[in-house]
């Protein structure tokens, strides 16, 4: 069967190709630059825990080595403290004012570039990828049984596919190709960034300070934000008024030295300047994601991430919900209903950030008025911002697929956990089926379903004493007869789950479902529920086969 075809090599269609490979599908990356990405330390992206967990599933690489975890958290108005966290580990919890011992994952702040290295290095050891450089997408035709996608260039040539997905970033030419509308926002919000080499006094936490005391120079909204990265660099994001106004090189300069001093108290420290650049925020969603044989991916299918760092996060999602389900098709042939759910799940979750952050951002950003002298609103205020910039809370967790078409219907013998259906579920440490201990995210990608059984004191035997015993053996044989290969795994314990609790999870580690003790019939429902319907019910060609019997 032919390759699918990815257009764009950003991480997002680098991400795909690796995720399909993990899955034995081949595909051909078009690349329009020359293979190598320009190096620029005032770009980089914020990513969650799932989110690094995948990359490092794609590439074998530890991100850490590449990005930097932060060591805390705080966020400060005017001269006061609003909120401190101090990550211990993997995990946090909160120092003071609301919320006070949550749990907060430290994120992995890391240049673009540097993430879009890790997946070319894995790239080049992959059979099955191929990059083609210097080949820009011209056009794209469709039929009953593929793709063939023409390309310019150097050497420019026609590629036949599977499929094709269109990955190449805002100005998409797959979107313009299939007519695809991508209405929205423009300038939502504009940031001035510099990243500079110095030493701040909270070394290795983030901060992002409202209000700013000190006179600004130029236009300013008197909001600013720090990240660090490895080496002393840190990441300075101001926020600009509306408007055009241009932001000059003396203007920048006067900002950073004046933003040093004011934090420092007093005398500017000694920085250097590596990188500096506008970023400009839009919000716009693309009307469709598929079109036949096409879908739409990252920025190509959606522009978030008003606070300045987390869109790339949503792309690096849509890959992996993707992957699964090309694969699933590529395999054993198109599936309507599984291959539609791409769009149903991914733009659904990301419509409703958008709508949260066009929702929050004016109460925000205007928060002046009677809203100021509430009490409360200002902490208010800076506990959405804060979960917003560690990817929690309305502005920044990963969506729930709650309104899928691929959930099960309601079985008696569903059980409550602490993960929703259609939610990614926790990270545990489980057993594989060699008798191994790993966590629980180390077994998704690789296109199968995973049941995973709760069943506490199993740790501290091997597993041969216990996979004969008790109900075992009779889950075994139901997961062997699910319409999809799946693995059996056996977890201590999960948040929320009693004893033999049994999880179903897709493989891109969402809940299907979480069933109380061994139930094959409700197992194979769901499961079958989760790949689309029964194997035949969505087809392409089950129309045609079934006016062929008659």
């Amino acid at each position: 069967m032919d390759p699918v075809i990815i257009a764009g090599a950003g991480p997002v269609g680098l991400a795909l190709a690796l995720a399909l490979a993990r899955q034995e599908v081949p595909s051909v990356v078009l690349d329009e630059g020359p293979g190598k990405d320009e190096l620029r330390l005032a770009r980089t992206v914020v990513l969650r825990e799932d989110t690094v967990a995948l990359v490092e599933r794609l590439t074998g690489l530890p991100l850490d080595d590449a990005g930097f975890r932060w060591a805390g958290w705080r966020s400060m108005r005017r001269r006061q403290v609003m909120r401190e966290i101090t990550f211990g580990g993997e995990t946090s919890r909160n120092a003071e004012g609301p919320g006070d011992g949550e749990e907060f994952s430290a994120p992995l702040h890391i240049a673009q570039h540097a993430l879009t290295g890790a997946l070319r290095e894995a790239v080049i050891h992959e059979r099955l990828v191929k990059v083609a450089v210097h080949s820009r997408l011209d056009s794209v035709e469709q039929d009953a049984s593929g793709v063939t996608a023409h390309t310019r260039g150097p050497d420019g040539t026609w590629w036949r596919g599977s499929y094709l997905v269109g990955c190449d970033g805002p100005r998409s030419t797959v979107r313009k190709l299939q007519d695809i509308r991508f209405p929205g926002r423009t300038a939502v919000e504009r940031h001035a960034v510099a990243a500079l080499r110095t030493e701040l006094p909270w070394p290795g936490e983030a901060l992002l300070h409202r209000m700013t005391p000190w006179r600004t120079s130029g236009p300013s909204t008197g909001e600013v934000s720090a990240r660090p990265l490895a080496e002393d660099v840190w990441r300075l994001d101001w926020l600009l008024p509306p408007g055009k106004d241009l932001v000059t090189p003396d203007l920048l300069v006067a900002r950073i030295r004046e933003t040093l001093g004011g934090w420092s108290g007093g005398a500017t420290p000694a920085y250097e300047l590596l990188d500096t650049g506008v970023h400009t925020v839009h919000h716009r969603l693309a009307r469709r994601w598929r079109a036949g044989r096409v879908f739409l991916a990252g920025d190509a299918a959606h522009l978030l991430g008003a606070l300045g760092t987390q869109g790339l996060d949503e792309g690096l999602r849509d890959a992996d919900n993707l992957a699964w389900k090309l694969a699933l098709g590529w395999h054993h042939g198109p599936h309507t209903a599984l291959l539609d759910s791409y769009q149903a799940e991914r733009r659904a979750v990301v419509a409703a950030r958008l709508r949260a952050a066009d929702q929050a951002l004016p109460l925000l950003r205007n928060g002046g008025g009677l809203r100021s002298y509430v009490p409360g609103s200002a902490r208010g205020h800076d506990a959405l911002l804060t979960d917003g910039h560690l990817g929690r809370g309305p502005l920044g967790a990963p969506g729930a697929y709650t309104g899928s078409p691929l959930m099960p219907p309601p079985a008696e013998s569903r059980a409550l956990v602490d993960t929703e259906p259609g939610a990614p579920v926790a990270d545990v440490r489980v057993t594989a089926e060699d008798g191994s201990f790993v966590p629980l995210r180390e077994r998704l990608g690789r296109g199968v379903l995973l049941v995973v059984l709760i069943a506490p004191g199993t740790g501290v035997w091997a597993r041969k004493h216990w996979v004969t015993a008790g109900i075992m053996p009779r889950l075994a044989a139901a997961v062997t007869a699910l319409p999809h290969p799946a693995e059996l795994l056996v977890a201590e314990s999960y948040p929320g789950a009693a004893a033999h609790t049994v999880l179903l999870v897709r493989p891109d580690g969402h809940l299907v479902t979480a069933l109380g003790g061994v139930r094959p019939a409700d197992l194979y429902e769901a499961a079958e529920a989760a790949l689309g319907g029964p194997a035949n019910a969505g087809s392409e060609n089950a129309a045609e086969a079934t006016a062929g019997r008659r």
